[in-house]
């Protein structure tokens, strides 16, 4: 390119009233307030004038930029964050936003979130308090723990427990729990960030006990276990009993904390899974300070619940760090309304996570061929074994069997975008060359929805 070609099309360049003055820019943006359409002009013909001074051609730099800002302003006015039908057959997708949380508790958060509500008040006191009075009394009764704390996702549940009761200390940890997990989350990391130090014991696949108590000293100042969450170590393996490593730090006067992960209540065995440690299995077995998600197994919304000896709990929430990491009202509504279904043992039909680990296979077979049924057209489609996975960190490598729609193509990849592009979002995922569509984590309110996108896409295609 020459440099005269290149001054042509800087001064081809629109001024910005030209551009806020353009029939089809008014028509997109007349909800949007005119400074920051301004804003938005400006930032697109300065991104132009860019382009072109680095050496881009651009025949037609005013209708580029027109197109540019046309684009910026639907952009801004489309949330990103919109309704997707995971047909992925992941439970507990960690990409979706992990555990859908029920209907009721959904009505909770909103109801909270669009009203004042009694957060730090008493309401027959009149006194402040109350933040966390309602969830510490709903976990006592489902897991034993004394009292609990709600922050806003379990990284910074474990951070905030290892810097209230370690700062300046050692925390002995076996070889094989110093792992990462899903965002580069490690175990390492967060204790350095805690003020703690690591003491790694043991060996990759085999710790024992005495392994923990050769390193216990006087600057010791915890005791932590680590769940394997996401991934399975096999063979010649050994890892000490929780009750064992609990005798063992309340013998040297020792906090012993654990890293749960997934922060199960119920028992995954009935329906053909590994068993999964349950918080009240940890609380039983001795652990002190026992460290949870709300939104995997739990089936809430996001958040990191700390349970365990109310002595404890109590140093916990009163360091500094509680309050930037503690969880807002609409979690907390969340997580009340979601333990009150275990309360009420109505977990299995109104926690979304539940449903879908507990949901009958013949009742997914018919789903499917009820959907296959109402499809505009049935060539290459079909109705087809599957597995789901439990996702988000839990049950490494277990599945569960399901039923799906399969879609063959010799384009899978093209079926698939156009369903995740469309209105809701479709994610189906891909196997063999074979597009699946698995029953398990379709919402039954999302069935039509399905139905009608999948029409629209097949008669396109």
């Amino acid at each position: 390119m020459t440099q005269p070609d290149r001054t042509e099309m800087l001064r081809a360049l629109p001024s910005v009233d030209t551009i806020l003055n353009d029939d089809q820019v008014r028509d997109v943006s007349v909800t949007i307030d005119q400074q920051i359409l301004t804003q938005i002009v400006r930032e697109q013909i300065d991104a132009v004038r860019q382009h072109v001074l680095e050496g881009s051609t651009v025949s037609d730099p005013a209708e580029h930029v027109r197109k540019r800002v046309v684009s910026a302003v639907h952009a801004l006015q489309r949330p990103r964050l919109v309704e997707v039908i995971n047909a992925t057959g992941v439970i507990v997708h960690t990409n979706l936003g992990r555990a859908p949380v029920s209907r009721m508790a959904a009505e909770a958060m909103e109801q909270v979130a669009s009203r004042y509500s009694p957060l730090e008040l008493d309401i027959t006191s009149g006194k402040r308090g109350g933040r966390m009075s309602e969830i510490s009394e709903q976990l006592r009764l489902l897991t034993g723990a004394d009292a609990s704390l709600v922050v806003n996702n379990n990284a910074a549940a474990v951070m905030l427990a290892l810097s209230a009761l370690c700062f300046g200390k050692e925390v002995a940890l076996s070889r094989s729990q110093a792992v990462e997990i899903g965002g580069g989350f490690r175990v390492p990391d967060v204790l350095a960030q805690s003020g703690a130090t690591l003491v790694e014991v043991g060996t990759t696949n085999r710790t024992y006990t005495r392994d923990y108590e050769a390193v216990i000293s006087e600057d010791t100042g915890a005791l932590l276990t680590v769940h394997w969450s996401n991934f399975r170590i096999v063979g010649f393996t050994s890892q000490p009993e929780l009750s064992d490593l609990a005798a063992l730090a309340d013998h040297y006067h020792l906090p012993l904390i654990e890293d749960l992960g997934s922060g199960s209540l119920l028992d995954v065995e009935p329906f053909g899974l590994t068993h999964e440690p349950t918080v009240t299995e940890s609380i039983s077995a001795g652990v002190d300070v026992v460290c949870f998600s709300g939104d995997k197994l739990l089936g809430g919304p996001q958040a990191g619940i700390i349970s365990g000896r109310k002595d404890l709990i109590e140093r916990i929430s009163a360091h500094p760090l509680a309050r930037a990491v503690r969880a807002d009202k609409t979690a907390l509504a969340g997580i009340a309304e979601t333990l009150r279904h275990y309360i009420r043992g109505e977990a299995f039909d109104h926690v979304p996570v539940w449903q879908m680990i507990s949901a009958d296979r013949e009742f997914l077979r018919l789903r499917c061929e009820d959907w296959r049924s109402r499809l505009h057209t049935q060539a290459g489609i079909d109705v087809i074994e599957t597995a789901s996975a439990i996702g988000g960190g839990s049950l490494p490598g277990e599945t569960l069997p399901s039923w799906g729609l399969t879609i063959r193509s010799d384009h899978p990849d093209a079926i698939a975008r156009s369903l995740r592009t469309g209105q809701p979002a479709i994610m189906p995922h891909i196997e063999h060359d074979q597009l699946i569509l698995d029953a398990r984590t379709v919402l039954p309110d999302q069935d039509q929805a399905l139905i009608d996108g999948l029409n629209r896409v097949l008669t396109s295609s």
